[in-house]
């Protein structure tokens, strides 16, 4: 582990490939036999319409369904629409930053393998486990969350939580470990139908809104006067509304968990220089849209002390875990709530399906780089990882906690881990694009040689690092007041599951570098070419073979122009 370690996935020429082979490159001392005769090899049958899909369906989930209610109820529509606007734009600046370094050497290690060529092995090392300790927190979360749903049409205690949890893990461990291609096509349509769902929503509490439902209710803006835009939080006047804001930022910042995932997954896509630029841009309305819009019309359905509001008290989940149930309810439509009801509960099937997916992944690929145990490198006739995917989904048991306690509560435990290994992860690729610019720029690498360039520059990632370090001390901030909820009493639980992630964090990074003594890597040294012939050679191919193609069928050009843009 003292010399260089890269993997790559290197994409064939064609859309159809059957298998992608991860390149190890030994580190120094290290030899190719060492992993034994094992299989390491990936057989990706993943399509760019899989990935893209994927990454897209993984960005909407529980945050914005579920949680959305939490914040909502806890602190009024202003608050919530505050903080996914300001969340949203931090990360919008994530993105651009990882498009960056994406578009310049797209390798399929992604941004772990950015932090180790850029800026310091030891980064690259924290950032691989805690993304890995970021997914086996999630998928017990989305685990959770479906038997939270499900409580809608089945109370708790009629049947046990675990009955539910069992069925979902069981099934989504089938489904991973039955082969890529069974996987890809089943996520492709879920997350399609997700967008679908998504887009539906919005289209609907714009109707609710402007008085098209049973109850010919034009509500407007009413409920931004009464009960009010803000619920004080804690304290009363200001204090208590400035409060109300900072406390919706956990939830926003939950919501947002996997939008970076655009950025790791077309670092596979062909054609790289066109794709993720145009992928990184077309982030911003999805943002806008699939977010901002979405919250927005929310706070004008929905009064924020509705009872009907999951998570609003410590009492049963109610009608719905999402606040978009209880908006329909409101309006008088029949038959709708139990229909979106199934919608969400697909929402959390696809979310905890792609979430394994995804820690198998990311511990396979630490340990093909020799920064975990070598047996998780292994993987069957199918290219499926199968320690790395059966350690992975032990972690997911831990949504049986469910069974013992409210399910609110365990929730909301997730949600505080999940966000902080998400968080760091976004300062980590901040951090990494930082000290790209400065190698870049100590190399002679202008602005006119890149493919894509951060329309917010180096300033911008300053910007959004000391934003996202702000979020990740502070936001967990009411532990430390006492207030009604905890009356008085420490609020240990929520404090170790809010901050755990930064000592953890700070351990790897720092016990790496104590024991390999491996110094960070200094702008004029970083490695900014190794790979990129190959990944220029594979891109002049894929425009040839597109080019002897043509434009394609009136439907397909139809497709591009106006259906694309979405997904």
């Amino acid at each position: 582990m003292s010399g260089r370690t890269d993997s790559s996935f290197d994409a064939p020429a064609g859309g159809d490939a059957e298998k992608i082979v991860i390149n190890y490159k030994p580190a120094a001392g290290e030899s190719d036999d060492q992993l034994g005769d094992m299989h390491h090899d990936l057989h990706r049958g993943l399509k760019a319409r899989h990935i893209t899909m994927i990454a897209i369906g993984g960005a909407i989930g529980t945050g914005l369904i579920i949680g959305t209610g939490s914040a909502l109820a806890r602190a009024g529509p202003a608050p919530v629409l505050i903080s996914y606007t300001v969340v949203g734009f931090l990360v919008y600046l994530v993105m651009c930053a990882l498009g960056e370094m994406a578009a310049w050497l797209p390798l399929g290690s992604g941004f772990t393998g950015y932090a180790t060529r850029f800026c310091d092995p030891a980064l690259g090392f924290a950032l691989g486990w805690t993304y890995w300790f970021k997914y086996i927190i999630v998928t017990p979360n989305q685990l959770t969350a479906a038997s939270l749903v499900l409580q809608y049409w089945v109370d708790r205690e009629k049947v046990n939580p675990g009955v539910w949890i069992t069925i979902f893990l069981v099934t989504i461990l089938f489904i991973n470990y039955f082969g890529i291609r069974l996987f890809g096509e089943i996520e492709f349509w879920l997350s399609s139908f997700k967008v679908v769902t998504i887009v539906g929503l919005i289209i609907l509490s714009l109707c609710l809104a402007l008085g098209g439902g049973p109850d010919h209710d034009r509500k407007g803006f009413r409920y931004w006067h009464n009960p009010g835009a803000f619920n004080p939080y804690i304290a009363e006047g200001s204090e208590g509304r400035f409060l109300a804001v900072w406390s919706t930022f956990v939830t926003a910042t939950f919501a947002y968990l996997g939008t970076e995932l655009v950025g790791v997954t077309v670092g596979e896509a062909q054609n790289p220089r066109r794709t993720i630029p145009r992928a990184i841009r077309l982030t911003f309305y999805r943002i806008l849209i699939f977010y901002v819009l979405s919250v927005f019309l929310l706070g004008m359905i929905v009064p924020y002390n509705s009872k009907e509001l999951a998570f609003a008290t410590q009492s049963s989940a109610g009608a719905s875990a999402s606040p978009f149930v209880v908006a329909i309810k409101l309006s008088g439509i029949e038959g709708l709530p139990s229909v979106l009801n199934a919608c969400i509960l697909v929402f959390v099937f696809s979310a905890s399906n792609s979430d394994l997916y995804i820690a198998s992944r990311t511990i396979y690929g630490l340990a093909l780089e020799g920064k975990a145990p070598r047996i998780l490198a292994k993987t069957d006739r199918r290219g499926v990882p199968i320690y790395s995917l059966g350690l992975s989904a032990l972690f997911a048991l831990l949504a049986y906690m469910n069974v013992a306690q409210d399910s609110k509560i365990v929730f909301g435990y997730f949600v505080n881990l999940t966000t902080i290994f998400g968080i760091l992860t976004w300062i980590s690729i901040l951090t990494t694009h930082i000290y790209f610019v400065r190698a870049r720029r100590a190399q002679g690498i202008t602005d006119e040689q890149m493919p894509y360039v951060s329309p917010f520059g180096l300033g911008g990632s300053v910007g959004a690092l000391i934003g996202c370090c702000i979020i990740a001390i502070f936001k967990n901030f009411n532990v430390f007041v006492p207030n009604h909820h905890t009356y008085g009493k420490w609020d240990w639980k929520n404090f170790i599951t809010g901050y755990l992630g930064i000592p953890l964090y700070l351990i790897l990074i720092f016990g790496y570098k104590l024991w390999y003594q491996q110094p960070g890597i200094k702008p004029a040294e970083a490695d900014l070419f190794y790979g990129k012939d190959k990944i220029d050679r594979e891109e002049e191919e894929f425009l040839r073979q597109e080019a002897l193609k043509g434009p394609g069928t009136g439907m397909t050009r139809f497709y591009r122009k106006y259906i694309a843009w979405l997904f």
